[in-house]
């Protein structure tokens, strides 16, 4: 691409960011339209259209994208674990657990991966694996604690007793 030509395209993905970061997906998603990617979808197009779609609360567009983007780099977590979050907003749970299981091969060292799986877990009821990673996120990064009073994806197991042991458990470890 000659260097012009990369110039006017990396303004307009700068221009689409900050769109985004105001709140404002149509004039995010022109400018993103309006990019030469005459060579193909590059991987931040795909990722800001993306987000642009998931602003405008449109999870189907929005995991279409992030879709082409896992296309563009695979192992990219990012483009995964929107992937799952649009797959749980759009009631396909299982693929959100299939989708996070994929991103954990790749990034098995980072804890909110597994507290995603957690989470995914916990709401298609599958209380053993959903302890399970949550035992072993809490163990990577026990400040994700945190994060359990309001983390209604917990609301299945907030009455189960090894859930409540797991938290206090962990709070002892703080």
């Amino acid at each position: 691409m000659p260097i012009n030509l990369a110039r006017i395209r990396l303004r307009q993905l700068m221009a689409a960011e900050g769109y985004l970061e105001l709140k404002m997906p149509d004039h995010a998603l022109r400018e993103i339209e309006s990019i030469d990617e005459s060579g193909g979808q590059c991987y931040q197009t795909l990722m800001l259209r993306g987000e642009a779609w998931l602003l405008k609360e449109d999870q189907q567009r929005a995991l279409d994208a992030f879709r082409l983007a896992h296309i563009e780099n695979s192992t990219d977590l990012m483009a995964l674990m929107r992937m799952a979050w649009c797959f749980k907003r759009t009631d396909q749970l299982p693929l959100a657990i299939e989708t996070m299981k994929l991103a954990y091969q790749f990034h098995h060292e980072v804890p909110v991966v597994l507290y995603n799986l957690a989470c995914y877990y916990s709401l298609a009821g599958d209380r053993e694996n959903a302890l399970s990673w949550l035992g072993r996120a809490f163990r990577m990064d026990r400040e994700l604690l945190k994060l359990i009073p309001d983390e209604t994806d917990f609301d299945p197991l907030r009455n189960d007793a090894d859930f409540q042991h797991l938290i206090e458990l962990t709070e002892k470890k703080l």
